[in-house]
């Protein structure tokens, strides 16, 4: 399994949810966790909690990512794992009430969900690209984004969210071959139904329900079993340029 000998990882999105859950888990690991998310308050509580750092960063600004990534190696050294968490989701159709989807709406998703994802990985890679391997393979770094089984069984009224987490299917592949030479691996991880914010604000009669769709185990996933995923994909080097489905095994219907 791999050592990345107590390096730093950063976590978008890391104040809460999936993030929060990878950053904890990060840090059991043995790596120094930064989180960048929006969310001041949440983010410096849990950093704190993780004994890491929080930096706000707008993961759609290429500057603000720049001037987080720059405060990160200071923090903790060199950069490791880089896990994009930060995401939103809208619920729109292509055309309701006789009105086509609103630009606008579908524009603010892309930013974040894909530029987003696409400024973190990017320069992280050439942070990483920078480091000293740690072992003989020549392993500088992993990179972990997240899709969404919606990427492959979108339903009706995702089609920005859809779309932005199907950019990521599409990036996963090529990335890692651009950064193999720079041992640099790259993965995702496509979640299905987990108790995120949005999902835990929902009535329990409703959870239930959601969770009953999933043929097993017929529940909700919990946040740390998608950081457990992120945690062995960086650890087991032979996990490259995959998507990976973690979802009890659901397929979504159409709506």
């Amino acid at each position: 399994m791999q050592d990345w000998n107590g390096g730093c990882a950063i976590v978008t999105g890391g104040a809460s949810g999936l993030g929060a859950a990878t950053a904890s888990k990060l840090a059991e690991d043995g790596l120094y966790v930064v989180l960048f998310d929006l969310n001041e308050e949440q983010g410096r509580a849990h950093a704190e909690t993780i004994g890491g750092t929080f930096i706000k960063v707008d993961v759609s600004d290429p500057a603000s990512v720049t001037a987080g990534l720059g405060e990160a190696v200071t923090a903790g050294g060199p950069l490791r794992i880089a896990v994009n968490c930060a995401g939103i989701v809208i619920g729109e159709k292509t055309v309701s009430r006789g009105a086509a989807h609103d630009p606008l709406s579908f524009e603010k998703v892309m930013k974040v969900n894909v530029l987003g994802s696409f400024n973190v990985a990017s320069q992280a890679a050439a942070l990483m690209a920078a480091n000293e391997p740690v072992n003989s393979d020549g392993a500088r770094g992993v990179i972990v984004n997240t899709a969404s089984v919606a990427a492959f069984d979108g339903q009706i009224g995702q089609l920005a969210y859809a779309t932005s987490k199907g950019a990521i299917v599409g990036m996963t592949l090529p990335m890692a071959r651009d950064l193999a030479d720079k041992g640099i691996r790259v993965c995702a991880i496509a979640p299905g139904l987990f108790m995120t914010p949005l999902l835990s604000s929902l009535p329990e009669d409703v959870q239930a329900s959601l969770g009953a769709q999933v043929p097993f185990p017929s529940r909700l996933g919990d946040p740390s079993e998608y950081a457990a995923m992120v945690s062995h994909i960086t650890q087991n080097a032979m996990l490259n340029g995959e998507v990976i489905r973690l979802d009890g095994a659901i397929r979504m219907a159409p709506r």
